[in-house]
């Protein structure tokens, strides 16, 4: 996600003249799109903004900015704090940043983090270099409210962007000889533009070329339906690979995260999967050490994995966060 909005936000400063640079020394405008899922990627901006700090005491006139979730959710600690950070821009307003760059060239901080119901970008054509990959952001924010996420309040509630510009993006990707696309959102297979579904989607893009493979992350078990599972079947160009995130094999959990399904929803799922997929590949997210978790909540996790057979899993420490720089 944070890729797909740093080329948006390329897209949107290209438009006003700015180029991209490979060196930090060229640079007249650095911006840092950041993350605040977990307080590890946070601390890791703090480190990055120490390094800056050489460039911007030989240039004072190189503006600053932090983007995205941790500027929506610190923005008044960097800047009233952090002396270095000229902008704070949230997800949501990257349209601003043309005017807020010239603005903080001319010495004037600014902050621009209201979270927005419509905003999807749909006009905007990201900046990116040819390649083989691509990624194709079709909707934005997430409504599910799991208890460890911090998503809803930092990106917003879920829109999604009409079916037909995604299709364009998609046919615009491949004539110009990008070989696989993925589809992005914070829970993309609640996608709905008001007419269309995921599936609906998710064909319709496969449909632009036979010769483009497509993939989609992430998704939520809620919402994965049986059009969806028939479509991926269905389909030669759309890959036989989901990531499903379970987090716990503990229904306490589970119920503690606020994850609206069971162990054995789940697993009924993952059944129904390999039924119609034959060949499926699986992968998933799991969450260990989640308040009050016990050590028989941890090995029901295991089992769960265990009973799955997943081909890969992304697995995370239980972060609780942080709002302060350690030593302060």
């Amino acid at each position: 996600m944070n890729l797909a909005d740093t080329e948006v936000v390329g897209g949107i400063l290209s438009r006003d003249g700015y180029e991209m640079t490979l060196q930090l020394a060229d640079a007249d405008v650095v911006l840092l799109n950041t993350c605040a899922i977990r307080d590890n990627a946070e601390q890791r901006i703090y480190g990055r903004l120490g390094l800056i700090s050489t460039f911007k005491r030989s240039n004072p006139r190189l503006v600053v900015g932090i983007l995205g979730c941790m500027a929506e959710r610190l923005r008044t600690q960097l800047v009233d704090e952090e002396e270095l950070v000229d902008i704070v821009v949230g997800p949501d307003e990257y349209r601003k940043l043309p005017d807020l760059v010239g603005r903080a060239i001319e010495g004037e901080k600014g902050v621009a983090v209201r979270l927005s119901r419509v905003e999807n970008y749909d006009d905007v054509v990201p900046l990116r270099t040819d390649g083989i990959s691509a990624w194709v952001s079709v909707m934005r924010g997430c409504d599910k409210f799991c208890s460890f996420c911090v998503v809803p309040f930092t990106r917003g509630r879920e829109r999604s962007r009409p079916l037909a510009g995604i299709v364009r993006e998609v046919a615009d990707l491949a004539a110009r000889g990008f070989k696989e696309v993925t589809l992005l959102g914070q829970n993309v297979n609640s996608y709905r533009d008001g007419r269309y579904d995921f599936a609906d989607l998710m064909l319709s893009v496969a449909a632009v070329d036979p010769a483009v493979r497509i993939r989609f992350t992430t998704s939520h078990p809620q919402d994965m339906s049986d059009r969806l599972i028939d479509a991926i079947a269905s389909t030669d160009n759309i890959c036989n690979y989901l990531h499903l995130p379970v987090q716990s094999g503990s229904d306490r959990i589970l119920d503690l995260m606020n994850r609206t399904y069971t162990v054995r929803g789940y697993l009924d799922l993952v059944e129904k999967i390999r039924q119609r997929i034959p060949g499926v590949s699986l992968s998933t997210d799991v969450i260990s050490g989640f308040p009050t978790e016990t050590e028989e909540d941890h090995r029901k996790t295991v089992g769960l994995m265990q009973a799955v057979g997943y081909d890969g899993a992304y697995t995370f420490k239980y972060s609780r966060g942080s709002t302060r720089r350690p030593g302060r």
